[in-house]
């Protein structure tokens, strides 16, 4: 468990943490969160993360009550004060703020409530001999506007739940026909070498683990493609990957109790994960983030 964690200016110990119950966020999910990897006691990406927390901002008129400085003095004192040499993730919420009393309508100057937790995670190094999760599809039963990201999760966790439930690791949305993503991650396929993913839109959230597949797909001359994956393609797929901040990439092996492929992480992730992980350290290694 972490030591300290962050609450609207103050860093307290995690016991002592209080918010009021007419926070808007325990209310009604009013509100936006962010989830950021560290490695070795260094931010993953924050900037890409923080622009991505801005969107969410945007898009719910909630102000941004930090600067891109601010924010990242906060990750790392909580950083140095609870694993200041270990793998972790950062986690901020921003909710719009303190009620008087319960009322869905918000007046214009309310202050949003902040908090960052830094706790200890660990990341699972990936191979053909040990990755390689299940899969189901499920209908995505998500409101529209998924590209928000929102701390309301209750469809998201309900589709993860029914895929445990079902044997499976994941959940594969579908949406009139059509592969979106993860209930908590986004969503790779491999056909006749080619990778493709579907395009953002509203109905999903971009991840910042998909933007860097798809730079290592460029960098390194594997061929990929932004287009809609029907349920017939998932299906069909000789690869499926999904990816996440905190889980990378993970190769599907079983989707609905068949065989993906051959049945086994496949060639292609074999080696946009090697890729990935020497873009990981070398982004450890080297000065800033």
């Amino acid at each position: 468990m972490p030591e300290k964690l962050y609450l609207n200016g103050n860093y307290t110990a995690v016991k002592k943490a209080k918010i009021s119950v007419f926070d808007r966020g325990f209310m009604f999910g009013d509100g936006v969160y962010e989830v950021i990897p560290v490695y070795s006691g260094k931010l993953f990406r924050s900037e890409s993360h923080l622009a991505r927390l801005q969107h969410s901002l945007d898009a719910i008129d909630i102000p941004n009550p930090l600067t891109t400085l601010q924010w990242i003095e906060i990750f790392s004192i909580l950083i140095e004060h609870n694993f200041p040499s270990a793998d972790s993730v950062i986690y901020l919420q921003i909710t719009r703020g303190t009620m008087e009393k319960r009322d869905h309508a918000w007046p214009p100057d309310m202050q949003p409530n902040v908090l960052v937790t830094c706790t200890e995670q660990v990341y699972a190094t990936q191979d053909s001999a040990t990755a390689g999760e299940k899969a189901v599809t499920l209908d995505d039963t998500r409101w529209s506007d998924c590209h928000i990201k929102t701390i309301n999760l209750l469809p998201n966790a309900l589709l993860h739940q029914e895929a445990r439930k079902q044997g499976a690791n994941e959940a594969i949305l579908i949406r009139e026909g059509f592969a979106i993503e993860g209930s908590q991650s986004n969503l790779f396929i491999v056909r006749d070498d080619i990778v493709i993913t579907p395009p953002k839109s509203r109905h999903m959230l971009g991840g910042i683990t998909r933007e860097i597949v798809l730079e290592l797909c460029q960098q390194n001359k594997i061929i990929c493609s932004e287009k809609n994956i029907s349920e017939d393609d998932l299906h069909q797929a000789d690869e499926i990957w999904l990816s996440s901040a905190t889980r990378e990439i993970l190769p599907i092996v079983t989707l609905n109790q068949h065989a993906v492929g051959k049945g086994r992480p496949g060639v292609v992730w074999q080696q946009i994960i090697q890729l990935y992980h020497e873009y990981k350290f070398n982004l450890i290694r080297s000065p800033g983030d």
